[in-house]
């Protein structure tokens, strides 16, 4: 009895053998692809669970993604209502001073400086280099005078010198011999622009106590008989003590002379050369 259980154990043993010989042979055996039949198995096996981890994966960063994304938005969306409202105070208040101003000037019977209208004229020549920096414009059968001021989008260019039509000769900023009454937009400080080293203009006769800093805004005075006050002169690229009185200023022009094709003519009648410089005692 006994012979015969060991019989017995030893032909599973032998049964369980076989068994494990032919799922080798079989894991061995390639399939058309050239991967044996155990890894093909494999991978049909993890394969599902490799997509689906993957897909959760994916959603989670697109999730998260969506979350950043949402809440920058919502950041910036914040920032911009505040914007807004700040510039819709500003407007109200803004409206207030000027419907002020407006009653002040009607109960001291006020007119305001007229700005003129404004022309467009073409650029058919341009000297940027030489010591005397001008442009020719053509400007047809237009009425033009000395002394009428000429803009661009960006600021002032210049004044006219000479008007031999169809032509118009415009004397820049730059030039050396060109003088603007300028201001301090932040703060109204006056002085005098006048053309520099080429590309360049310095801002003079601020006195040393004045508040200028690098990056203000120089803007047309409107107090030298050519210019309305406020078109854009440009910015302050250096503020150094000068001499005893006044600050040594170095503007960068708003107006970029490089790529000028077209300006405007301002149809604003300057003041007569004869009314400035009339003798004050003179006819009395």
């Amino acid at each position: 009895m006994p012979g015969t259980v060991a019989e017995r154990r030893s032909r599973w043993l032998l049964v369980a053998v076989l068994a494990l010989q032919l799922v080798l042979l079989s894991a061995q055996a390639q399939t058309a692809s050239g991967s044996s039949r155990l890894e093909a198995f494999f991978v049909r096996s993890v394969a599902p669970f490799s997509r689906a981890v993957a897909a959760t994966t994916g959603f989670v960063e697109s999730a998260t993604d969506g979350m950043r994304l949402r809440s920058t938005l919502e950041q910036e969306n914040a920032e911009l209502r505040t914007e807004l409202e700040q510039l819709r105070r500003e407007r109200v208040e803004a409206l207030g001073i000027e419907q002020e101003l407006d009653r002040l000037a009607v109960a001291l019977d006020y007119t305001a400086v007229p700005r003129g209208h404004l022309r467009v004229a073409d650029i058919v020549y341009i000297d940027h280099a030489s010591w005397l920096q001008t442009l020719l414009l053509y400007v047809g059968d237009a009425s033009v005078v000395r002394n009428q001021a000429v803009v661009s989008a960006d600021g002032l260019v210049g004044r006219v010198v000479v008007a031999p039509a169809p032509y118009a000769k415009v004397q820049l900023v730059t030039d050396r011999a060109a003088s603007v009454g300028g201001m301090v937009e932040r703060t109204r400080r006056q002085g005098v622009v006048r053309g520099s080293s080429p590309g360049s203009l310095d801002f003079r006769y601020v006195p040393l106590q004045a508040d200028v800093r690098v990056g203000d805004l120089i803007v047309t005075a409107g107090i030298d008989g050519i210019y309305p006050r406020g078109v854009p002169i440009g910015k302050v690229v250096e503020v150094r003590p000068g001499d005893e009185l006044f600050h040594e200023i170095r503007l960068t022009p708003a107006v970029d002379f490089g790529v000028l094709d077209q300006v405007y003519i301002l149809d604003r009648m300057p003041v007569p050369d004869e009314v400035k410089e009339t003798d004050p005692d003179a006819g009395g």
